[in-house]
């Protein structure tokens, strides 16, 4: 694995710029530009999209911060470890539920459909899960329980992590040396289920479905809560193959699983009324594309479908 892609030559040192790091960059970079793209063809004001996206990506890594911190408060001695995320240390599920909030809260306060732009948005959220995924894999960590042996060769090629140092490994080669019985000079951790690889193809999967869906989404809210329920139920699957000490634990179930036993039937709840509402009022259909789903706090009507008569409604600023 490469922890670190490059060092900057500095004249106090070199400065390690690190995978993870990278690759969560590249995430809030390529999904300001997606939210830009499809919150322009819904009828968003532009200068409203880019300050929603900014009030949801802080609050996303406030949040994704935060949860990490309460399920592994041990391993933070200093307020210079809470900001150091180059290496890590983000829950995903922190990060959903802090954007969502962030987003929901500048909404209301400028009076604007938040399940428009939530539908938006949730193309972006399986495109971070699929980029910083790969950073999780290549910093080696977030990774599975042990392989059996008789696992497919390349399965357990990819599935292997380095001891980086005399003194430093891979957060897979720590745990098993320190829980496992591995020689402290094997030079690599016992083959596990490369579970970040696992999460990140499932991340660009739903990439694909959200944006198909986006196309063809009858009603505010339809993308994002279809996300939700399909990314809490393969959350609470894969689970099960993880094996990293740090995702917390309580009733038998982990962090994520239980966020995931209280999200996805809410979600399916949500996502039921509004389509009850749909149906029940069909002719509140708005062409896709009109400022419609720019309406202000109109969360119950739906964002797309057949056109319809009426005069689309002039965004509010």
């Amino acid at each position: 694995m490469h922890p670190i892609l490059l060092e900057l030559p500095m004249p106090w040192g070199p400065v390690p710029i690190y995978s993870y790091g990278v690759m969560l960059g590249t995430s809030m970079i390529v999904a300001w530009h997606v939210v830009m793209w499809l919150g322009s063809r819904d009828g968003f004001d532009r200068e409203l999209l880019a300050n929603a996206f900014i009030a949801a990506a802080v609050s996303a890594i406030v949040g994704a911060r935060a949860l990490y911190v309460a399920t592994n408060p041990y391993e933070f001695d200093s307020i210079t470890d809470l900001l150091a995320l180059r290496r890590g240390g983000l829950v995903a599920y922190g990060g959903f539920l802090g954007g969502f909030f962030g987003a929901l809260a500048y909404l209301r306060r400028k009076r604007v459909s938040f399940l428009g732009f939530a539908d938006v948005t949730a193309p972006t959220l399986a495109l971070g899960l699929a980029l910083t995924r790969i950073g999780c894999y290549l910093y080696g960590c977030d990774f599975g329980a042990r392989l059996d042996d008789d696992a497919p060769s390349w399965l357990r090629s990819i599935g292997t992590f380095p001891h980086w140092a005399d003194h430093a490994g891979s957060p897979a080669w720590s745990h098993h040396v320190a829980d496992y019985g591995l020689d402290f000079s094997a030079s690599h951790s016992f083959p596990v289920h490369p579970t970040q690889l696992y999460e990140s193809l499932a991340g660009f999967v739903l990439l694909a479905v959200t944006l198909v869906m986006w196309r063809r989404r009858a009603f505010r809210g339809q993308v994002l809560l279809s996300l939700a329920m399909a990314y809490g139920l393969f959350r609470f699957a894969i689970e099960y193959w993880r094996d990293d000490p740090e995702r917390g634990q309580a009733f038998g179930f982990s962090t994520s699983q239980l966020i995931s036993l209280a999200i996805v039937p809410v979600a399916a709840f949500a996502y039921f009324q509004a389509r009850k509402a749909h149906r029940a009022h069909p002719s509140t259909l708005m062409r896709l594309g009109v400022p419609s789903s720019y309406a202000p706090l109109d969360d119950a009507a739906p964002a797309g479908g057949a056109p319809s008569e009426a005069a689309p409604r002039k965004p509010r600023r």
